[in-house]
C-alpha cells in the first residue's frame, strides 16, 4: 500500500508505483464495487504519471472501455503540483466533476481541493438579471416572464451561479442570454455586484484549487486572451490534461478564428440606444446614428443575396458576388459603426453601461476591421475621418488597436447568408504555431481521446496541433468485438452518388430493423439526409407494419431526442454530425448503429478548401494528408457509439462499398475495433438474431468509462 505525507495542501506521495493504487490489494479495489484490474488503464496511468514528471507531451489513444478517465485521474491527484482537466462539453465536464472525481478522491482518501470553471455565460449576473427585472419589455413570452421568476429564485438561494443546475430552466432558452455577461458589458470592478458575482467567485475558486476541471470552449477562450495579454481567465498550471482530445483541432480553428454576425450588430444597437437615451439623452440624435448603421447592416444581406445560390450558402472571400458594391456598403456600415462607437465614447463617462457599450462597439468594429482588410482603409481611421470628432478619431484609433490584437496567422475569410442574417468569418488556415507556443516548457501536456490515431499513426492529429516530438501510445479497447459486434458492408448498394442510394439503403435497413431487438441509430454525413432517410423510414414502416418511433435530428433539441430515445427502447433515431460521437448507449438501448456514407469533409468547408489548396501547392497529397485521416476519425466516433460495455453487443453497418472496395479503404476500416465482418445481408440479419435471443444486461463496473 503507497504511503504519503501532507506538506500544507500539497499531498507528497513517497516510495510508490502507480500500478499499487489499481491493484486488486489497492484503495480503489477496496472502495469500488465491481471494481476490475485492467492492464491497459494502469499502463496509460504509468505513461500519464512519467509525463507529469519529466514536464512533457502524451498522446495518447485508449479504446473504449479501457478507463481513461481513472487513469489519468490518480495521476493527477497525486501529482502534487496544479493541473487543469478539460472536457470536450460542459456535460462531461459536469459529470467529471459531480462523479468520476468525487469517487476517486474518495477511494485514495486524499485531501485534493478540486474546482469547476466555465465561461462566463454560464453563471448568473446579477447585474444584468436585475436589469431585466426591471425593463420587462425585454421578456418575449409568457414562459420568459415565468423563467426570470425561476432565475431570481435560483440566483438568491445558489452558491455557485451555475445554471446547470438551475431544473426549472432549459439550458438554451434564450432568456439565459439576458441574465448572464459577456466580455463586452461586463463592468468588473465597477459593477454594483461584484463582491457578489458568480463568475469572479468560480475563478477565485479555481485559482486556490488543485485540481481544476474546464471545458474545451474555455481554454481557447483563455489562449486568444493571452494573446492579448489578458491572463486571468484560467490560472496557472503545472500540466493540462486534454479529455476528448480528438476535438481540439476543430476547436482551436473555430476558437482563433472571428466571426462578424448581423445579429450581435443588431443585439449591439439595442443596447446602445436604451443606454444612450436613459443616460445621454441629450448628448446626440442616438435614434438617427442607430438607425444608419442599421440600415447598412440590411443593405449588406440584400447585396449578398446571392451567395444563398452557391454552395453550402457560403463564398470565401474571393469568391463574393458583385465585390465592388459588396464592400462599399461594408465600407459604410463600417463608418458608421466607428462614429456610433466614438459617441458612445464621448459619454462613457456617465454611466457604466455607456462604457460597456462603447467597448461592445470598439471591439465589433475591431472585428469588421480584422475581416475586411485589405478593403477597408489602412490604420482603421473612417475615409471621412478629415470631417470626423475628436472622439470618432480616438475610436478609430482604439480600433486600430483593438485589431492589432489577434494571433497572427494566414486567415481563410468567407460570407455565410442566412434567411435574414449573414456572418462574416474568418479561420486560421493552421492552429499549429499559436496553440503549441501556449505550453510552457516546465509544464505537461497530455491528450487522450478513444479516436486519434489513423491506423496506428498519430501524425495527421500531432501535426494539426503542432505536437511534434510528442510521445504517442495506443491501448485497444478490451471489448470482445469478435464475438459481440459485426460489421456489414452491403454488397449490392450502388454507390453512393447514385441518385437510388438512399432508397436501397433503406430498404437494406428494414430487416435489420425488425430483427434488432433494442434502438437503432442511424448516423448520416448529411442534414438533407437525415430528412430523406427518416422519411422514407417511415414510409417503409408503414409498409412493413413495423410499429416503432422515428426520431429525426432538428424536431427537437438533442437531449430531448437522446431522452424519448432511451425511453422508448427500440426507436430509431436519425442524425447527424452532433450524434456521431458523446452519446453513451449501454446495453439493449441501442444494437444497431447504420452510417450511410463515409464521413467525408463538404466540399462546401471554406477552411478545408483553402487547406487543401495550400498542401497541393507546397506538392502535398491532400487526400491522404487532409480528408482520409479525418474521415478516419470521425468513422471511429461513429462506429464507437454501438458498444459500450463488455456486455454489449450489435451489429455496425456501413452503407458505403468504397469501405471495403476503394484501396484507400483499407486505412478506414482497420482502424476500427476489430469487428467480425460480413457484406452479405442474411449473414448481418442470421447476427441480429442469434443475439436477441439471449440479450445480456450490463454490469455497473465502474472504471472502465471512456
Amino acid at each position: 500500500m503507497p504511503k504519503g505525507e501532507v506538506v500544507g495542501n500539497v499531498v507528497r506521495v513517497l516510495d510508490f508505483d502507480i500500478s499499487d493504487w489499481f491493484g486488486q490489494e489497492g484503495p480503489l479495489a477496496a472502495a469500488v464495487p465491481g471494481y476490475t484490474l485492467r492492464d491497459a488503464q494502469i499502463q496509460l496511468a504509468q505513461a500519464v504519471d512519467e509525463t507529469i514528471a519529466s514536464h512533457s507531451v502524451l498522446v495518447a489513444e485508449a479504446g473504449t472501455g479501457t478507463g481513461k478517465t481513472w487513469a489519468y485521474l490518480i495521476p493527477a491527484f497525486l501529482s502534487g503540483g496544479k493541473v487543469l482537466i478539460s472536457t470536450g462539453t460542459r456535460t462531461l465536464q459536469d459529470q467529471l466533476f459531480t462523479k468520476d472525481v468525487p469517487r476517486v478522491r474518495d477511494a485514495l482518501a486524499l485531501p485534493i481541493q478540486v474546482a469547476l470553471l466555465k465561461g462566463r455565460s454560464n453563471y448568473v449576473c446579477h447585474y444584468h438579471l436585475e436589469r431585466l427585472e426591471q425593463d420587462e419589455r425585454a421578456l418575449k413570452s409568457r414562459d420568459e416572464v415565468s423563467q426570470l421568476r425561476q432565475i431570481r429564485v435560483f440566483a438568491t438561494r445558489s452558491r455557485s451561479g451555475d445554471k446547470t443546475d438551475c431544473g426549472q430552466v432549459p439550458e438554451d432558452a434564450d432568456i439565459w442570454n439576458r441574465v448572464t455577461s459577456t466580455r463586452e458589458n461586463c463592468l468588473g470592478q465597477d459593477c454594483p455586484d461584484v463582491k457578489e458575482c458568480f463568475l469572479l467567485k468560480a475563478r477565485r475558486q479555481a485559482q486556490d484549487a488543485d485540481v481544476v476541471v474546464i471545458n474545451h470552449a474555455l481554454f481557447f477562450a483563455d489562449l486568444v486572451l493571452r494573446e492579448e495579454g489578458i491572463t486571468d481567465l484560467l490560472p496557472a498550471a503545472d500540466a493540462v490534461v486534454f479529455d476528448e482530445a480528438h476535438q481540439l483541432p476543430e476547436t482551436a480553428t473555430r476558437f482563433m478564428g472571428d466571426v462578424v454576425y448581423s445579429g450581435n450588430i443588431t443585439d449591439f444597437l439595442k443596447t446602445a440606444e436604451v443606454a444612450a437615451l436613459t443616460y445621454a439623452r441629450d448628448s446626440a440624435k442616438w435614434a438617427d446614428a442607430c438607425q444608419r448603421v442599421s440600415y447598412y447592416v440590411k443593405d449588406l444581406r440584400l447585396v449578398a443575396a446571392p451567395i444563398e445560390k452557391m454552395p453550402g450558402r457560403k463564398a470565401t472571400f474571393e469568391q463574393i458576388p458583385e465585390a465592388d458594391r459588396f464592400f462599399d456598403i461594408l465600407n459604410k456600415l463600417y463608418d458608421e459603426l466607428v462614429t456610433l462607437t466614438g459617441m458612445l465614447t464621448a459619454v462613457q463617462e456617465r454611466h457604466p453601461d455607456l462604457a460597456a457599450a462603447a467597448k461592445s462597439g470598439t471591439q465589433l468594429c475591431a472585428r469588421l476591421y480584422r475581416w475586411s482588410q485589405p478593403v477597408i482603409l489602412p490604420e482603421g481611421v473612417p475615409r471621412d475621418a478629415s470631417n470626423a470628432s475628436s472622439d470618432t478619431g480616438t475610436a478609430a484609433l482604439a480600433v486600430e488597436h483593438e485589431a492589432k490584437n489577434v494571433v497572427a496567422e494566414q486567415l481563410v475569410r468567407w460570407v455565410e447568408v442566412g434567411l435574414h442574417h449573414f456572418r462574416l468569418q474568418m479561420a486560421p488556415l493552421s492552429v499549429a504555431d499559436a496553440f503549441s507556443r501556449q505550453r510552457r516548457k516546465d509544464q505537461a501536456w497530455i491528450f487522450t481521446s478513444a479516436t486519434l490515431s489513423v491506423y496506428k499513426d498519430f501524425s495527421h492529429y500531432t501535426r494539426q496541433l503542432g505536437l511534434y516530438g510528442a510521445r504517442t501510445e495506443k491501448w485497444e479497447s478490451p471489448f470482445d468485438y469478435q464475438d459481440h459486434a459485426m460489421l456489414y458492408v452491403p454488397d449490392h448498394l450502388p454507390e453512393p452518388q447514385s441518385p437510388d442510394f438512399q432508397k436501397q439503403f433503406v430498404e437494406t435497413l428494414i430487416p435489420l430493423i425488425q430483427a434488432s431487438p433494442g434502438g437503432v441509430l442511424v448516423l448520416c454525413t448529411t442534414l438533407r439526409a437525415v430528412d430523406n432517410i427518416s422519411a422514407m423510414l417511415l414510409e417503409a414502416f408503414d409498409t412493413h407494419f413495423i410499429e416503432r418511433a422515428v426520431l429525426r435530428q432538428g424536431e427537437s433539441s438533442r437531449g430531448i431526442l437522446l431522452a424519448q430515445f432511451r425511453q422508448l427502447k427500440n426507436a430509431v433515431l436519425v442524425g447527424s454530425a452532433s450524434f456521431w460521437e458523446g452519446i453513451d448507449l449501454p446495453g439493449e438501448m441501442l444494437t444497431l448503429v447504420a452510417i450511410d456514407k463515409l464521413p467525408f469533409a463538404p466540399p462546401d468547408d471554406p477552411v478545408l478548401e483553402a487547406r487543401i489548396k495550400a498542401c497541393r501547392e507546397s506538392g502535398g497529397n491532400p487526400f491522404f494528408e487532409f480528408q482520409l485521416p479525418s474521415a478516419a476519425i470521425a468513422l471511429k466516433q461513429g462506429a464507437g457509439r454501438l458498444i459500450r460495455t463488455e456486455q454489449d453487443w450489435g451489429l455496425l453497418v456501413v452503407g458505403d462499398r468504397r469501405l471495403v472496395e476503394k484501396p484507400y479503404g483499407k486505412l478506414l476500416w482497420r482502424g476500427l475495433p476489430p469487428f467480425r465482418r460480413t457484406r452479405k445481408l442474411e449473414e448481418a440479419a442470421a447476427f441480429l438474431k442469434t443475439h436477441a435471443s439471449d440479450i445480456a444486461v450490463p454490469a455497473q463496473i465502474d472504471n472502465v468509462s471512456e
